[in-house]
């Protein structure tokens, strides 16, 4: 599959993790009595992720995150020439998606942009905690998501449901982390909301891109350490999907 084919898919998915994530999270979470309070916000960016999983794994690998492919390099899943265009297309997807949902918020008189789902420690942790809490808390939980990655994705997991597993995991981890930092685990979807906001979201956008990244690189080394190396399933198999380019 050609690169530019792979970046465009990687653009979609990142679009939709942001877009419907972070709408749940703007547009959903606190509605009047019916709100999906963390719960549904979790379950949304779980969602987005295993139907993207189901709709472009077998184009571009679905990483929709900059820690992922980063992880899937460390692990020698994933070339290193292919990262650049990965990388960009998941910050520009990740921007068009707060865009478009920042048109849609906007649209209700007496919306108040706030914190539009950016993630943030400190005074802006939805729970007040501390930098060092929320850099542990980034850096831990996006290793298990990629110990979650790379395990279902081995030849030896049980074939077809990788998607499934990714996508709980990724609902049990928001489960943990939102009231930390709102929860990013994922560089490109904190940029996006990030960018809407500005001022206190960009200065501390540096945590949710340095946290996730070792995070993933750590775990880039732990699982092939672990079990030896086993390359992934086909159908998700970004490296491969670079070789027949």
């Amino acid at each position: 599959m050609p690169l530019s084919k792979r970046a465009t898919a990687e653009f979609i998915g990142t679009f939709w993790l942001v877009f419907g994530g972070c709408g749940s999270a703007v547009l959903s979470a606190a509605y009047p009595q019916l709100g999906i309070g963390f719960l549904g916000v979790a379950l949304a960016f779980g969602l987005t992720v295993m139907t993207m999983a189901f709709a472009i794994g077998h184009i571009s690998g679905c990483h929709l995150n900059p820690a992922v492919s980063v992880g899937l390099l460390v692990a020698k899943r994933f070339p290193a020439k292919d990262l650049p265009a990965y990388v960009v297309a998941q910050v520009l997807g990740g921007m068009a998606g707060a865009a478009l949902l920042y048109v849609i918020a906007t649209g209700k008189p007496g919306f108040e942009l706030g914190g539009f789902a950016s993630n943030g420690y400190a005074e802006n942790s939805p729970g007040g905690y501390s930098l060092e809490a929320c850099l542990v808390a980034e850096l831990v939980l996006t290793f298990m998501f990629l110990m979650i990655i790379l395990g279902s994705t081995d030849r030896r997991a049980p074939q077809g449901f990788a998607p499934i597993a990714i996508g709980l995991g990724l609902t049990l981890i928001h489960l943990i982390g939102i009231p930390v930092t709102n929860l990013s685990v994922n560089p490109a979807r904190s940029t996006g909301p990030a960018v809407m906001v500005g001022g206190w979201a960009i200065q501390q956008l540096w945590l949710f891109w340095l946290a996730p990244i070792a995070g993933a690189a750590v775990a880039g080394i732990a699982y092939p350490m672990m079990t030896g190396g086993e390359e992934p399933a086909p159908q998700l198999q970004a490296k491969a999907a670079g070789k027949a380019a």
